[in-house]
């Protein structure tokens, strides 16, 4: 007869278990955030509000390390597993193919407003900054945001409540967490919620990739600003086409840009339909671990 192997204690289950992870994950990114900033001082690196065109690849990797570090910590000695969502054979092929995509989309926002006569193109501008938003809007909110949003909140909440409550919140985290960006507004963070919130996390569901995620993230930052002159998330940008967004708030999104477009929301809603259509068609939505007891027992 093969021996049993002992059941997890108690403090062993508590770790384990989805609120302990939660919490580990923030504090380990806490406490390593203390150590990096000490770093970030003695290296003599600038604090506060730093523009984007004066960060650089050391202040972003610094920013970073955190949030990696705390995350790698999570998944290798918590949850004892491999870290699938980011293997390295995935990497190239899986941040293209969410490049492609994050840079289609946005182009179909930008060809939409253009068409109805809300986004002009002025002129070109020759004096783009491009290491510093890249850095801040590409890499810095692909990665940081989607580790967070994705790879912490969405897959835990879905492995304790379910697919449905973990859409719910994650969307509500995401976009609660751009309240507090420039010109922004209760709707700004709604639609951001609903049309990048719920996609993403459906994005995640049905890849298993951060990698997709993080490429499509850092495409619809860099293409909005960069290269199409728009405002990201609120933040005004100089991009290589100098350009205006005129007409109805509802219809340009604002001082905000066009993420509170509600031509962006109709594109991110018709993604995450998408989306659902093929986790459902794969019937892969997770149901709550009630219902998941209930099924095992019935």
């Amino acid at each position: 007869m093969t021996p049993t192997a002992p059941s997890p204690g108690l403090p062993a289950r508590i770790v384990r278990s989805v609120p302990g992870r939660l919490v580990i994950f923030f504090v380990s990114a806490a406490l390593i955030g203390l150590v990096v900033g000490r770093v970030y001082a003695g290296l003599g690196l600038p604090h506060g509000d730093i523009p984007f065109n004066e960060v650089t690849p050391l202040i972003e990797a610094l920013r970073l390390l955190p949030i990696v570090l705390a995350y790698v910590l999570l998944v290798r000695s918590i949850e004892s597993r491999r870290l699938t969502e980011l293997a390295p054979r995935k990497a190239v092929p899986h941040l293209l193919l969410g490049l492609a995509g994050g840079l289609a989309a946005v182009s179909l926002v930008t060809g939409a407003l253009g068409a109805m006569g809300a986004y002009v193109v002025d002129g070109v501008n020759h004096d783009v900054h491009w290491l510093g938003p890249i850095l801040v809007l590409g890499v810095g909110a692909g990665v940081g945001e989607e580790i967070v949003s994705r790879g912490v909140i969405f897959r835990l909440v879905e492995e304790g409540l379910g697919t449905w409550a973990a859409l719910l919140v994650s969307a509500i985290v995401f976009g609660g967490g751009h309240l507090w960006n420039p010109n922004a507004t209760a709707w700004s963070a709604l639609a951001i919620a609903l049309e990048a919130g719920l996609f993403f996390g459906l994005l995640f569901h049905v890849t298993r990739s951060l990698w997709v995620c993080m490429g499509a993230h850092a495409a619809w930052n860099v293409a909005q600003g960069p290269l199409y002159g728009i405002p990201v998330s609120g933040f005004d940008q100089h991009g290589l086409l100098a350009s205006h967004l005129q007409g109805p708030v509802w219809l340009t999104g604002g001082a905000f840009g066009v993420e509170a477009s509600v031509v962006t929301l109709a594109l991110g809603s018709t993604l995450t339909a998408t989306c659902l259509a093929v986790a459902v068609s794969r019937r892969s939505l997770v149901p709550p671990f009630w219902r998941r007891r209930h099924v095992d027992h019935g």
